[in-house]
């Protein structure tokens, strides 16, 4: 059936926005974000970093924080358990229900088997990490274990999402802003045999000890492990080096032949993303310092709050602040809207 024929009253379109510390969480908050997503300090999290993350007291601070303030806080439960340290993962579903957080965003069927029997009233949110692109898939993640929401990869054009929110009850959840993934998100085979260790157990497709900036007579090398990513001119602005955003060699043409190296910004979407009936917009970035994730939610809340007014129009200003947020300077629509080669 589709969903929109039966359709119920418009639903909230939420802003979800990173928190990687406490100082971030309250600068989301305070800046207008509807829900919060952050991750413990261990490896059940996929941007598990040094100086990231939350303790139990800083969770509990967090949590009293947001729902003080009517806010949701949602817990990353991201990497996918490891043999022989499955009591890691599945204490922290635990632990993430004693906290009172308002859903968990998790990636791996068993973890999800486990909260749905442990704890059958802990909302269930299905990562990007479990990189579900369809309608099947998602259906599939619904009927055995009872996900409320679906977050999609980064590879979906604007009408594959919209056939996906018509065709399932599942909430959607799309990322608006920050960087892109065009792998199977955290499986990246590229990154993995680059540096030795897998995005999705190590947090970052390219690890700051595999990065290294060098002068060379062509221009600016950046290397992942000495693998040569990209080289940049004086005149180009230089982005944070992953492999599927790098230069490519084919046919003799060098060029971004996967990805190019920009932040997405899906700003100008709004109207459509809020009309054909997805409910969160997601911002990227745990990473980032609390002034990135109180600029950009500032910036999205106010364009949000304008797209569901019906008075919508794309401001300079928005984009003259997220331009010194982008990576390389540079913005694109990503799989919505493919402009380039």
């Amino acid at each position: 059936m589709n969903k929109m024929d039966s359709a119920p009253a418009a639903q909230a379109f939420e802003l979800v926005c990173p928190a990687g510390s406490l100082p971030a969480l309250k600068g989301a908050v305070d800046n207008g974000a509807d829900c919060v997503y952050l991750g413990f300090k261990d490896a059940s999290n996929a941007r598990n970093f040094a100086g990231l993350n939350f303790d139990e007291q800083q969770i509990a601070q967090g949590i009293a924080y947001a729902h003080e303030r009517g806010r949701k806080v949602l817990l990353a439960l991201n990497t996918y358990p490891q043999a022989g340290a499955e009591a890691l993962w599945r204490s922290a579903i635990d632990r993430a229900a004693d906290a009172g957080v308002d859903a968990v965003i998790l990636a791996d069927p068993g973890l999800m088997r486990y909260a749905a029997e442990r704890h059958p009233d802990l909302r269930l949110h299905l990562s990007v990490q479990g990189s579900a692109t369809n309608v099947e898939a998602i259906g599939f993640y619904r009927k055995h274990f009872g996900i409320a929401r679906a977050v999609l990869p980064r590879v979906l054009s604007l009408a594959q999402v919209e056939h996906v929110v018509n065709n399932t009850d599942v909430e959607i959840e799309v990322f608006g802003f920050g960087s892109l993934c065009v792998m199977v998100e955290g499986r990246c085979a590229l990154s993995s045999y680059a540096t030795g260790e897998s995005p999705n157990t190590h947090g970052v497709c390219s690890p700051a000890k595999a990065v290294r900036w060098q002068q060379a007579p062509k221009g600016l090398e950046a290397r992942l492990n000495g693998v040569l990513i990209d080289r940049y001119d004086e005149h180009e602005h230089a982005s944070y080096p992953t492999l599927c955003k790098g230069r490519f060699d084919v046919a003799d043409e060098t060029y971004y032949a996967i990805e190019e190296p920009a932040s997405l910004n899906t700003l100008e979407l709004l109207p459509k993303l809020i009309g054909m009936g997805v409910a969160a917009v997601k911002i990227e970035g745990r990473q980032r310092s609390p002034a990135y994730v109180a600029q950009v939610t500032r910036v999205w809340r106010d364009a949000i709050d304008q797209a569901r007014s019906g008075r919508f129009a794309v401001k300079p200003g928005w984009m003259a602040q997220l331009d010194t947020l982008a990576e390389g300077r540079q913005h694109t629509l990503g799989a919505y809207h493919r402009a380039w080669k």
